[in-house]
């Protein structure tokens, strides 16, 4: 048997394929997969699976999110003197602490600190930091030293290091592109938009107007929402090569999952909880279902746009942190309900911070390091890394002093069980939330 074949046969013996999801593909491809498919029958492959072990979620707060505005030091007089419109006044800020305190939008997440659910990782960048959105994104995604480049993203290695026969879909992405972050040596990892953008296949569908309109519910944000900022999602490219198993995952995995199939997950875990009428809200919501359903995903990965915040930024940021605290809270209450919350870890992570001084449009150029979220119930609650200073800069920005590797390896390590050192290419000291 060729290797081509075998390489099919697995693919589609560990994949949502044959019956079980249908792609809004051309004919010719689906008569492909159906064929393969009953060749592929004698081929079974066990893998890692996230029905029952722990979750990864990412978020991507994509456009550079303003950390000060986020965490904020409201008893610097420095943060006052930089930010005499866009300084929040410490009467208004959540505080955790006689120094901080959370953006006054985010009650939910002040709630999950005080629950001892939530760390806040202060400080975190790299060295020689780069305040282009496209290359920090890719820095960020690879994992990589900011003067080098990779063709593997630190996702797509975890997969290629821990996940040998696992379901392509131990990583999903909830988004039209995959991240660069899933790159891999044998691709992994599956991407597919909002669901409401899809027409379900009706040839797998016992009842697909029944299916669309549940999805469609489950699902429905409404028409004229707007993430804000002159930029919205930001993801990385994938060279992945060109070889028949990438050519089946660009064309067939980026696609709808059958409604067949999503309602049988789905039914699993009913949601007693209400979701906010957002973009992000429903990506969390589909995530909690795929979870409470038993999917085999390790990782799931979804993002937030608009925070590139160069003029008027009060307003937008606000309404940001708004929607993020609103459908993290939902998330969360959700997979409390379900019984999963001790084994999903969330964490967020943005390409850059904001300057410490705002600019002439109420807004703030790009920057450098900023504080990153870890949420969840095996995380320990508190502040990692050193309160930033505001007067001892560099160009005016935050200098880090938490490497965003060692967040990184602390998740590997400590949350997926996996080999930081060979994932990462190179030691970075662990933190203690998780």
């Amino acid at each position: 048997m060729s290797k081509t074949l075998h390489t099919r046969r697995k693919f589609l013996r560990t994949s949502l394929l044959g019956g079980a999801v249908a792609w809004t593909v051309p004919i010719f491809l689906e008569r492909t997969f159906s064929a393969l498919d009953a060749m592929a029958a004698d081929s079974l492959v066990g893998g890692v699976s996230g029905k029952d072990g722990p979750i990864l979620v990412i978020l991507q707060l994509a456009g550079g999110n303003d950390g000060l505005n986020t965490l904020i030091p409201y008893t610097d007089d420095a943060y006052y003197r930089a930010r005499p419109r866009l300084g929040i006044q410490g009467t208004q800020v959540l505080k955790i602490n006689d120094h901080l305190g959370l953006h006054p939008k985010l009650t939910s997440l002040r709630g999950l600190y005080d629950e001892g659910r939530m760390g806040i990782v202060q400080g975190v960048g790299y060295p020689n930091p780069n305040r282009s959105h496209f290359r920090s994104t890719e820095i960020w995604q690879t994992a990589v030293d900011s003067n080098k480049t990779s063709t593997t993203g630190w996702l797509g290695r975890y997969f290629d290091s821990c996940c040998e026969g696992a379901d392509p879909a131990v990583g999903v992405n909830i988004g039209s592109q995959s991240p660069q972050a899933f790159a891999a040596g044998e691709p992994k990892g599956i991407s597919f938009a909002r669901p409401e953008q899809f027409r379900f296949n009706s040839s797998q569908s016992s009842d697909p107007a029944a299916a669309d309109e549940f999805f469609r519910s489950m699902n429905e944000t409404s028409d004229d929402r707007n993430d804000g900022g002159s930029i919205g999602m930001l993801k990385g490219s994938v060279d992945s090569g060109g070889d028949t198993l990438d050519f089946l995952r660009r064309t067939g995995l980026d696609a709808q999952m059958s409604s067949d199939k999503v309602l049988e997950i789905t039914r699993k875990s009913k949601s007693p909880v209400p979701y906010p009428n957002s973009n992000l809200a429903s990506s969390f919501n589909l995530v909690a279902r795929l979870i409470g359903g038993g999917m085999p995903t390790r990782v799931y990965y979804v993002g937030q746009g608009g925070f590139d915040t160069h003029s008027g930024q009060a307003g937008s940021h606000d309404r940001l942190m708004g929607d993020l605290d609103a459908a993290v809270g939902a998330f969360t209450a959700d997979l409390k309900a379900q019984g999963n919350f001790d084994r999903v870890v969330l964490m967020t992570f943005s390409e850059f911070g904001r300057r410490v001084a705002e600019n002439a449009s109420g807004g703030t150029d790009h920057g450098a390091a900023a504080p990153l979220f870890v949420i969840g119930g095996g995380v320990h609650a508190g502040l990692f890394g050193q309160t930033p200073s505001l007067t001892n800069l560099n160009n005016g920005d935050i200098i880090h002093n938490i490497d965003f590797r060692s967040v990184y390896a602390t998740v590997l390590e400590n949350w997926l069980h996996a080999p930081s050192n060979e994932i990462l290419r190179g030691t970075f000291p662990k933190l203690p939330f998780v």
